[in-house]
């Protein structure tokens, strides 16, 4: 999702008909366990490539990384909120101690199981659906 609410502008095919000159930009964009964003482990410099690509035109946007997660890591979310906080967008951000990678939708004793709930809060507080 991080990619698709960041490269919106990118034309990747040519134009078919008059339904490919509608922008893809979504209007809001939820990232749960974005991966592969930061520069290097251990850090939470901004990725230049990520912060090319973040603008006051990108979508308001929910993030949600477990901070043992094993594939992405919690600086990449670190950064990727950085960027958007940087660019003015309207973000959230969620980080859990515990919850691994790819838990999905899965009930657990957890607190991250409860992500789905905190999505519909923030929807309402963003004006996407009503509180």
């Amino acid at each position: 999702m991080a990619e698709v609410s960041t490269f919106f502008k990118a034309h990747l095919y040519a134009a078919v008909d008059a339904a490919d000159q509608e922008s893809s930009r979504p209007d809001f964009a939820i990232a749960i366990y974005p991966g592969h964003l930061a520069m290097a482990e251990n850090t939470i410099a901004l990725n230049p490539n990520i912060k090319s690509h973040i603008t006051t035109q990108t979508p308001p946007t929910f993030l949600l990384q477990n901070e043992d997660d094993d594939v992405d890591s919690i600086e990449g979310a670190l950064s990727y909120y950085m960027g958007l906080k940087a660019a003015k967008v309207p973000v959230e951000l969620h980080a859990y101690a515990q919850g691994g990678h790819a838990f999905g939708l899965r009930p657990s004793k957890l607190p991250v199981s409860e992500w789905p709930q905190l999505v519909e809060k923030w929807l309402g507080t963003i004006g996407i659906i009503a509180q």
